[in-house]
């Protein structure tokens, strides 16, 4: 299984606001994009120095599975809203080992 990681640090204007906006258009993606197993997005409530705004957390089969996401036309749509409201990002995809298989 691949795991894709995103944090978010959005602008201060209407960041409440968009942070709601993303949130849902991001979870709308799943019934969206067939190669999107699972996703879940999360605001943070500690509002600390150290952290984003925004997790997102999203699974697939196969690395081709997510490749085909990063450029499905529903996703990009989603890229250019968070880009327009978002400070920066930070990603981490990785291969997530079935530990059962032992």
């Amino acid at each position: 299984m691949i795991v894709h990681i995103v944090l978010f640090r959005f602008k201060d204007e209407n960041k409440d606001e968009n942070l709601k906006e993303v949130t849902v258009k991001l979870n709308a993606l799943v019934k969206l994009i067939p190669e999107l197993n699972f996703i879940e997005v999360g605001i943070d409530f500690s509002r600390s120095q150290r952290a984003f705004d925004l997790s997102l957390y999203s699974t697939f089969n196969t690395k081709k599975d997510l490749k085909a996401y990063a450029i499905h036309h529903e996703h990009l749509k989603v890229v250019e809203l968070i880009k327009a409201v978002t400070l920066e990002s930070k990603v981490v995809d990785y291969i997530k080992e079935d530990l059962n298989r032992c």
